[in-house]
C-alpha cells in the first residue's frame, strides 16, 4: 500500500484494536495471477507478539484450496468520508477523502480437527454475539456437525502489517475544525465516527 509518510499508522496497540472494531474485511489470495476475494468476518487475537486472525469459508470457495500455498492480503477498511475543499482556506483547493486502512499479510493454516473448528466458531461466538453461546449449545448435535461439514476454518498469522490513517494531518487547525464540525453533524454513523478519528490523529 502506498502510504505518504504523514499518513502512516504504525501504533501496533492501536492497529489491533481497529482491526478488532472493524472486524468484516475482505480477505484475497491470487490463483493463477487472478485475484480470489471474499468478504468475511474475522476473530482477531493476540498470542505474545503476533497477531492471529481466524475465520471460515463456505465449504465450496474455491478460495479455499489456494490459500495454504500463497500469502493472503486481508484489508480492514473504515470509517471513511468525502472531504470537500469548502472546508480549506485556499481556494485553489481540491476535494479529497479521510479514511483508515490496515493491511494484513500472511499464509493460512486450515484447520483440520473437529475440535479446532469447534472452537473457531464458538470464539466468533464470543466475540461478535456473547448471548448466543447458550442457543448454540442447545443446538442439536447433528445440526452441528452437518454445520461444520459445510465450512472451512483457518487462522492466518500476520507477518506485515501496513497501516495507513489519512486524517487531514496536512491541514491547518482551522480547516480541520470545520471538517470535524460537518462530520460531527452527519447523519451517518460513519462520518461521526471518523470525527472521532480525526480529533486524535491530529491531537485536538
Amino acid at each position: 500500500m502506498y502510504i505518504p509518510s504523514r499518513f502512516k499508522f504504525t501504533n501496533n496497540n492501536e492497529i489491533v484494536s481497529f482491526m478488532k472494531r472493524y472486524s468484516f474485511a475482505t480477505i484475497i489470495t491470487t490463483k493463477d495471477n487472478i485475484p480470489i476475494v471474499t468478504q468475511l468476518p474475522f476473530v482477531i487475537k493476540q498470542k505474545e507478539d503476533k497477531v492471529i486472525l481466524s475465520g471460515h469459508f463456505a465449504l465450496a470457495n474455491e478460495q479455499v484450496n489456494i490459500i495454504e500455498h500463497n500469502i493472503s492480503l486481508v484489508i480492514f477498511s473504515e470509517p471513511h468520508a468525502y472531504i470537500s475543499p469548502a472546508h480549506y482556506d485556499k481556494s485553489e483547493s481540491v476535494p479529497t477523502w479521510d479514511y483508515i486502512a490496515v493491511h494484513a499479510y500472511g499464509k493460512a493454516r486450515i484447520l483440520h480437527k473437529t475440535e479446532e473448528k469447534m472452537q473457531a466458531l464458538e470464539d466468533m461466538i464470543h466475540f461478535y454475539e456473547k448471548e448466543y453461546y447458550k442457543q448454540w449449545k442447545n443446538l442439536s448435535d447433528k445440526y452441528i456437525q452437518g454445520m461444520l461439514k459445510g465450512i472451512v476454518a483457518f487462522e492466518l498469522e500476520v507477518t506485515e502489517v501496513q497501516g495507513q490513517q489519512k486524517l487531514s494531518q496536512n491541514k491547518s487547525q482551522e480547516e480541520i475544525g470545520r471538517i470535524v464540525h460537518q462530520l460531527e453533524n452527519s447523519d451517518s454513523q460513519t462520518e461521526k465516527d471518523l470525527a472521532d478519528y480525526i480529533l486524535k490523529a491530529n491531537k485536538i
